[in-house]
């Protein structure tokens, strides 16, 4: 049986390739009845500047892509200034078409031993304090509730709120 591997996304192709996760996941959301992603919100600039200011990754099976998402290392409209002890976990994306199942926890894996090979003792993420069906999904992959930041602001400077998690690294 095949294994899902993990590569830092390229300029190239990547940036389509991510864009167009994004927008199958929002498009299965709505569907879904969450409100969270809105198809067309990023695009590829927005997937080549994180790529630049950040990390992000690609989960691949048999070369295909399955899911991705972005690590951070500051999120400050989240969490405020911050000591460097966390790297902060966005847009976990899966393929609902070609990703085994596992995949999301696999993706959150790896994301938690990238965070700790840094040196940092906290792996944390946001959910939309709406989306209570994620927050429980955070909470069975060990993430705790912290708090909430009612005020974080999208692209378009409409403010919106966010349940924070975290989990503590193994050492």
């Amino acid at each position: 049986m095949d294994e899902i591997t993990f590569r830092l996304a390229e300029d190239g192709t990547d940036p389509g390739a991510l864009a167009a996760l994004y927008d199958a996941a929002a498009h299965w959301m709505l569907e879904s009845g969450i409100d969270q992603w809105k198809p067309g919100a990023k695009d590829e600039e927005h997937f080549r500047l994180r790529m630049k200011n950040g990390e992000v990754w690609l989960a691949e099976l048999a070369g295909r892509m399955v899911g991705a998402f972005e690590l951070w290392w500051r999120d400050e409209p989240a969490w405020g200034p911050q000591p460097p002890e966390a790297g902060y976990v966005h847009r976990l994306m899966v393929d609902r078409g070609r990703a085994p199942a596992g995949t999301g926890r696999a993706m959150l894996g790896y994301a938690e031993r990238r965070i700790a090979e840094e040196g940092r003792e906290w792996s944390r993420l946001d959910c939309l304090s709406s989306n209570p069906r994620l927050r429980s999904y955070y909470e069975r992959a060990g993430y705790t509730v912290v708090g909430e930041q009612p005020f974080k602001e999208d692209a378009g400077g409409s403010p919106y709120a966010v349940t924070l998690l975290e989990k503590r690294l193994a050492g």
